[in-house]
């Protein structure tokens, strides 16, 4: 039986042109930037215009993914794309992109491991390249987050932004070198309180009650996120480089989950790597959940950061409790 190995051979990005800027936030809760700056390091996040909705972002992130792969839409023979925030519970998210980019019967799924899911997504992609099942996978990562961040609450709002990225995975040879190596995934089920959305799925379907009570907005307890985000991303990033006999010095780059700027210096400080290798562009779009690794990844090719060639180690966090690190050679 051949074998295969998978590459990335295309990104694409893609940010509303909105803004939610600090001074923004400062009229709605009792917050200033200068507050929030020392605290995230975001600057302003993305908000998607009232007649976007999640499959219309994915799609303007992989029409350029697509382009940059040097492909055409009809090459594409999988879909996957991890939200959290789909367009409807049912179809999926994934499937009206199939819909809108002409591409009947091809195989279309969604997954949903909040912040993580884009990294859980190349593990899917890679595995399914890995057994000869598809040449060319558009995996997107997407969110609108806005659409369920009460902006009376402090601690959620100052955070979420809108946003997508695609990347086209691609069949090739077993010998090549510019491949993904390896994915490794955990979760933590009983921690899934710290981040949640209560109200919205079958265990609490929403009502009046549930709207008057807010639990149909996300809730978030910050510091044990924090503490959590820093112990599963350094983790996950030890079995990586573990798995490929790596150190750290041979990373040319980290690209991290955007979530706050103090847990990606965290997390680097774990394995004392330079904080100038730290891809972040968190200040720029604030966290976009599964959007964000995607997103950092095309904004540092497009400013010349990140270059083939170059060894690249991934590491997302998020809510369930979720987290993964992937490792792979641009």
């Amino acid at each position: 039986m051949k074998t295969y190995r998978s590459r990335v051979a295309g990104t694409g990005s893609y940010l509303p042109p909105d803004l939610i800027t600090n001074a923004d936030l400062e009229k709605l809760v009792d917050t200033n930037d200068q507050w929030i700056r020392e605290r995230t390091g975001i600057n302003h996040r993305h908000k998607a215009a009232a007649d976007q909705a999640t499959s219309d972002i994915a799609y303007e992130a992989s029409i350029l993914a697509i382009k940059d792969a040097g492909l055409e839409i009809s090459d594409i023979d999988c879909i996957l794309v991890a939200t959290v925030s789909p367009d409807y519970l049912t179809p999926s998210t994934s499937c009206v992109m199939q819909a809108r980019l002409g591409l009947n019967g091809v195989p279309a799924l969604d997954l949903n491991a909040a912040c993580s899911g884009f990294v859980y997504g190349l593990s899917v992609a890679d595995a399914y390249i890995r057994m000869g099942m598809y040449k060319n996978i558009l995996l997107v990562g997407a969110e609108l987050l806005t659409r369920y961040v009460n902006y009376k609450d402090r601690e959620v709002c100052i955070l979420f932004g809108d946003g997508a990225g695609a990347w086209v995975i691609q069949q090739t040879d077993a010998a090549a070198e510019d491949v993904i190596y390896s994915s490794h995934l955990r979760a933590e089920g009983s921690l899934g309180d710290l981040f949640i959305r209560r109200a919205g799925g079958t265990r609490l379907p929403i009502t009046q009650k549930e709207i008057d009570e807010g639990t149909h907005w996300f809730t978030m307890k910050g510091r044990d996120i924090y503490k959590n985000a820093v112990r599963t991303m350094s983790a996950t990033c030890t079995q990586a480089l573990e798995a490929n006999d790596l150190k750290m010095d041979q990373i040319d780059w980290l690209i991290p989950h955007q979530a706050n700027w103090r847990i990606m210096e965290a997390v680097a400080d774990h394995f004392k790597f330079p904080k100038e290798k730290v891809i972040s562009v968190v200040h720029e779009m604030g966290n976009t959940s599964a959007a964000t690794v995607p997103v950092a990844f095309d904004m540092a090719r497009k400013d010349g950061r990140v270059k083939r060639g170059q060894m690249i180690l991934l590491t997302a966090f998020g809510a369930g409790l979720t987290a993964g690190s992937a490792v792979l050679k641009f």
